[in-house]
């Protein structure tokens, strides 16, 4: 057992604590050069990741056990007090259910990120996160000056929720090992990502891959024909053209 009653005795044990360590990486997306790979991380259960992502991203959440649950919350990063609205994202879509084409959606209106693909079908725009995953979420937040109030409802990806005909709320579980998820970012975000038990759904969670890459291309293609889609996306692009304009006459 090193000593750590002495700063020399504190700094070899510290050392040795990360030469032990094991640091897990997820597998890159296939047909993706390794050059526009912007993120990649690795999160165990209890974890969390906290990260800028700039427009035309395209991020990959991947539950390669088959028991992850991301808890995600998108945070306009240059305009903070913009954030995700769940009621929005399930109410514009007229859509509860999170699939591809799925705007998600500001409280102002536009559009954060755009579900792309997905081969779960295990998702929830309804719960929220519960304690472990509000706290894990709180403290990704505070590495970016958010307060604790500033962490609103969530949306979760990997374990499912379906509504029955009298209201109540039943989770269906997860999708195979091996499930994934795309969003495109059409604004520079905070991403806050926590892995942790779903409120319907106790078990713990285990690995989350959170992979991102430069796809800008991707802005120019219309994912969802709907006109409250299409509404979103020339608000959004309103919205992005004003502020370059500001920047460049700067």
């Amino acid at each position: 057992m090193t000593n750590t009653a002495s700063t020399t005795g504190a700094r070899a044990h510290a050392r040795s604590q990360a030469a032990a360590a094991a640091t897990m990486e997820p597998g890159l997306p296939d047909g993706v050069e390794a050059a526009r790979i912007t993120f990649a991380q690795r999160i165990p259960g209890a974890g969390y990741a906290n990260i800028v992502l700039g427009r035309g991203t395209r991020v990959r959440l991947s539950d390669p056990a088959g028991a992850a649950c991301a808890h995600l919350l998108l945070v306009r990063a240059d305009a903070p007090w913009e954030r995700l609205n769940v009621a929005d994202t399930v109410k514009v879509p007229w859509q509860a259910y999170l699939g591809n084409g799925h705007p998600l959606l500001s409280d102002q209106g536009r559009i954060l990120a755009t579900v792309l693909a997905d081969t779960s079908g295990q998702h929830d725009a309804l719960c929220g996160p519960a304690a472990e995953a509000r706290q894990l979420l709180r403290l990704a937040g505070a590495k970016h000056g958010l307060e604790p109030r500033d962490i609103g409802p969530t949306v979760s990806f990997f374990r499912g929720v379906r509504v029955a005909t009298d209201g109540a709320l039943t989770g269906t579980g997860s999708a195979a090992a091996g499930a994934s998820v795309d969003l495109l970012v059409h604004l520079p975000v905070i991403l806050l990502v926590a892995n942790a038990a779903h409120p319907l759904d106790d078990r713990t969670a285990t690995d989350l891959d959170v992979v991102a890459w430069t796809a800008p291309e991707e802005l120019t293609v219309t994912h969802n024909s709907d006109p409250e889609y299409q509404r979103a996306v020339q608000n959004t692009e309103t919205a992005w053209v004003a502020a370059r304009t500001l920047e460049v006459g700067k």
